[in-house]
């Protein structure tokens, strides 16, 4: 299990979706309890820097801009 922190570098993300992935690679039904708890954080944690870092301007749907 990864010792799960807040995520404030670049490095910290690419840790985090490197765990994501590891767990993502076998049937997440199969996961126990707490791998499947640790995926769900590591995501929210993930996304929650994506909003920050990684955002996506909305386009006008009439513009198109």
């Amino acid at each position: 299990m990864m010792n799960i922190k807040p995520i404030r570098t670049k490095d910290d993300y690419k840790a985090t979706m490197a765990r994501i992935s590891e767990l993502t690679n076998s049937d997440s039904d199969a996961l126990p309890d707490n791998e499947f708890d640790e995926l769900e954080v590591l995501t929210a944690l993930a996304e929650a820097y994506e909003n920050v870092h990684y955002k996506i301007e909305a386009t006008d749907s009439v513009t198109g801009h």
